[in-house]
């Protein structure tokens, strides 16, 4: 902690407006120049310094962040975000995520059958993996991230095998190798998303399947939560990506959609729970981030902050399962996932 604390006090002292490339004004999915801003926000997860900005494009409704982060700029938000201090948090929650787990396995396997060799790029600590294994013993799960999460996921036992790096990067090594390739909440976080899809096609075996999942910014709630909506996740997020323009992006690269999900893969993020959580977690008192004269203040609100927090909790929670109810029976939900096909 002490190192951490001496780390970020530097980088902070440096300024953050450096993480910043300069604004685009035209959309990267589209080209289109009829943008308008959608939200500026903070650090929504860790409270770390910086303020972004959400654009929209008018013409295809892609949302992007704008300026985006450089990959300096990435490598300091996402650290201690997934690994490091933030490991203990995501391996939780990820743990609770057995459903959606299910509700991707169901899906492959209505037009897919069993798989034999699965890459899942954004693998994380390797959880899906994990699931998915014991749903189908047989079949080869390689996993691939960034993070040190995929080394643990290797020595878990949960995938046969792991990648680290760049998956552009890495796919050149790995030409029809896969039947199946997945990417869950991974393509939000990229930095091109269009190069990480032609990567995916490079992977994939003639007659392959490919599984994505992703945030809908097109979901009507998200709007009226505004910058609370926790799939907005600035800074990590660079990309919200509406179901139409990714089909399209699919069928030029040759991929067929065989079906999409979109009530059906609302992710029980917990909504309302998701503001409590957060908000929770960014007063951490012990967060190396934060500037040490404001540390002793937060250790002494802290109780009182958990306490309304807990007591508001369980009306949280009952409002999030009937926004889970509404979403799966109206068939609009926080997210949607794709299965498409690579022709033979």
């Amino acid at each position: 902690m002490a190192a951490s604390h001496a780390w970020y006090a530097r980088e902070v002292a440096a300024g953050v407006d450096r993480f910043l490339e300069p604004s685009r004004a035209d959309c990267p999915w589209c080209g289109s120049s009829t943008l308008a801003v959608l939200l500026r926000t903070g650090d929504r997860f860790q409270g770390k310094p910086g303020r972004f900005t959400l654009a929209e494009c008018r013409g295809c409704g892609h949302v992007f962040q704008n300026p985006r982060l450089t990959p300096e700029g990435l490598s300091f938000y996402y650290r201690d975000f997934y690994d490091g201090h933030g490991e203990a948090l995501w391996d939780f929650n990820f743990r609770q995520m057995s459903s959606s787990y299910r509700g991707r396995a169901r899906l492959f396997e209505r037009h897919g059958g069993t798989p034999g060799v699965w890459l899942d790029v954004g693998a994380g600590h390797g959880h899906f993996c994990g699931f998915a294994r014991r749903h189908w013993p047989q079949t080869v799960f390689h996993g691939l991230d960034q993070g040190a999460g995929i080394d643990k996921a290797l020595r878990q036992g949960w995938i046969d095998r792991a990648y680290r790096g760049s998956f552009v990067d890495l796919s050149e090594g790995l030409p029809g190798r896969y039947d199946v390739v997945s990417m869950h909440h991974y393509l939000e976080h990229t930095r091109d998303p269009f190069a990480e899809l032609d990567a995916a096609v490079r992977v994939l075996a003639p007659g392959g399947h490919l599984l994505i999942e992703v945030p809908d910014p097109q979901w009507s709630a998200a709007r009226l939560m505004g910058r609370y909506w926790l799939s907005w996740s600035q800074p990590q997020h660079q990309h919200l990506i509406p179901v139409g323009n990714l089909v399209q992006a699919l069928a030029a690269r040759g991929l067929v959609t065989v079906e999409v999900e979109r009530g059906a893969a609302h992710a029980w993020g917990g909504e309302l729970c998701s503001v409590l959580y957060f908000g929770c977690l960014r007063a951490v008192p012990g967060a190396p981030w934060k500037p040490r004269r404001a540390r002793w203040l937060r250790r002494a609100l802290w109780p009182f902050l958990l306490v309304p927090a807990a007591l508001a909790l369980p009306a949280a929670m009952l409002f999030d399962r009937l926004l889970v109810a509404v979403a799966r029976r109206s068939d609009r939900g926080n997210a949607f996932r794709l299965l498409a096909r690579k022709a033979d």
